[in-house]
């Protein structure tokens, strides 16, 4: 049965001699919620373990001469969680220079119309479609969420007052690619792959790269090799274990964790009682920040492992979640496979 997590910060001993700031795990308890180390009023979780000093120390690592840009494509038809009637991404005209021409909207004239061609496009979609990051309000328990923040009192039909999108600050922290698939030597890992700790530790071994805290870990599975195909995308995907999330928190030390899959965890639940387990445990107890569908191609190509990540979503007040393009910039003194 998953074990609960005590209500206090605790420090576990990882690799490289470094604490790392996790909630102790107090076996046997029902889960719930975690109490924030850094206050009752906090509403970004481990994203308070990155600060200027360590900004400053990543950036000036940074060799500028590359761009990655981890983003999707966004499409009508792309993949999408639609499973619980949460609407697809559509996109339509509402402006276009000949209906321009004929309607006159702005009431210029024949004249204007045709020397200036006016084009004007909106779109829908849930929160969560395309590359995007997960507030700590998307999942809770027991009708509360990280730091006890309450449905009853802090949500109203205008969304969250607390932990909303636009609480999320701008993403500037090391990053730390996990080729999980190239570790196992395949293209893609199968579909329902559960990724474990072992996983997690040989991609580390076989790049010779560490973590350290307030990482942001990025951990390829392979399957956006099929992001143009919605239905195989989506069908089955491999996902994160409920261990192998533990051991990147707790031992790890990470504030942030991506894959390149939708669901980010496994499914079926290895949990009794939690259709989402992972999600709960990073969102609710830990404070820990969740980022779906991330293009890990090129940097997996080009075996670009540790980077600068940078990445900002939009300030949705009250959200539950929120695109993002995030990009990676390689460091001077890592990468040296490229």
């Amino acid at each position: 049965m998953f074990s609960g997590f005590a209500l206090m910060m605790g420090a576990v001993q990882a690799g490289g001699g470094h604490q790392h700031m996790a909630l102790p795990k107090v076996e046997g308890t029902r889960p719930v919620v975690g109490t924030s180390p850094w206050g009752p009023t906090d509403e970004i979780g481990r994203l308070n373990l990155m600060t200027a000093q360590s900004q400053q120390e990543v950036m000036a690592q940074v060799d500028a001469s590359k761009v990655y840009d981890l983003s999707v494509d966004y499409f009508i038809g792309m993949p999408g969680w639609h499973a619980a009637g949460d609407p697809r991404y559509q996109i339509w005209m509402t402006h276009t220079p000949n209906g321009t021409r004929v309607d006159d909207p702005l009431s210029v004239g024949s004249d204007q119309n045709d020397h200036v061609s006016y084009t004007g496009t909106a779109f829908s979609m849930y929160s969560h479609t395309g590359t995007h990051i997960d507030a700590l309000n998307h999942f809770g328990l027991n009708g509360k969420i990280w730091n006890h923040f309450e449905a009853n009192k802090h949500l109203g039909d205008r969304g969250w007052l607390k932990t909303g999108a636009e609480t999320i600050p701008p993403i500037v922290a090391r990053g730390v690619l996990l080729d999980v698939a190239a570790a196992r030597g395949v293209d893609m890992l199968p579909e329902g792959y559960r990724v474990t700790r072992e996983d997690l530790q040989a991609a580390l071994k076989a790049q010779g790269t560490h973590l350290q805290e307030g990482d942001v870990v990025l951990i390829r599975t392979g399957r956006m090799k099929l992001y143009e195909k919605a239905e195989q995308y989506m069908s089955n995907p491999p996902g994160l274990g409920m261990d192998a999330a533990r051991f990147l928190v707790e031992e790890g030390g990470a504030m942030v964790l991506g894959a390149d899959n939708l669901s980010f965890e496994a499914f079926p639940s290895e949990v009794a009682g939690n259709y989402v387990p992972v999600h709960t445990y990073l969102l609710a107890q830990q404070g820990a920040f969740i980022l779906e569908l991330l293009d890990l191609e090129a940097l997996a190509s080009d075996k670009v492992y540790e980077f600068a990540f940078i990445g900002a979503s939009l300030k949705l007040k009250g959200a539950d979640g929120s695109p993002m393009r995030p990009i990676a910039m390689p460091l001077l003194s890592k990468n040296s496979k490229r």
